[in-house]
């Protein structure tokens, strides 16, 4: 009873190359079409991340570009203005005497 099982992997690659060409060229078939799903799936995984990336950085930017805008209206008020202008460069207001008043014609 000392019977041996065969080995199935022997047999399958021996069927393979006696029966023809159609089933080794379908079993490449497969395996072309099987490696292009991963390779597929790999590159769309790749795009999805570079993709949620490139959104936390314009969400990023997004803030940045609020917080400059805020700033922005902060050092261009009128009153902060007039203030440097009176203080650090020792700007005044023209007398009424001295403005001249230009007119076209």
């Amino acid at each position: 009873m000392s019977q041996s099982t065969p080995n199935l992997a022997k047999l399958i690659v021996h069927d393979l190359f006696t029966t023809g060409r159609v089933p080794l060229i379908l079993l490449t078939l497969i395996f072309t079409s099987a490696m292009g799903v991963v390779f597929m799936t790999h590159h769309t995984r790749e795009a999805i991340t570079e993709k949620d990336q490139a959104l936390v950085e314009r969400d990023r930017l997004d803030g940045e570009w609020r917080n400059l805008l805020l700033e922005e209206t902060a050092l261009s008020e009128h009153s902060r203005v007039q203030n440097i202008a009176k203080d650090e460069l020792d700007m005044k207001r023209p007398d009424a005497d001295k403005e001249v008043v230009i007119t076209l014609k």
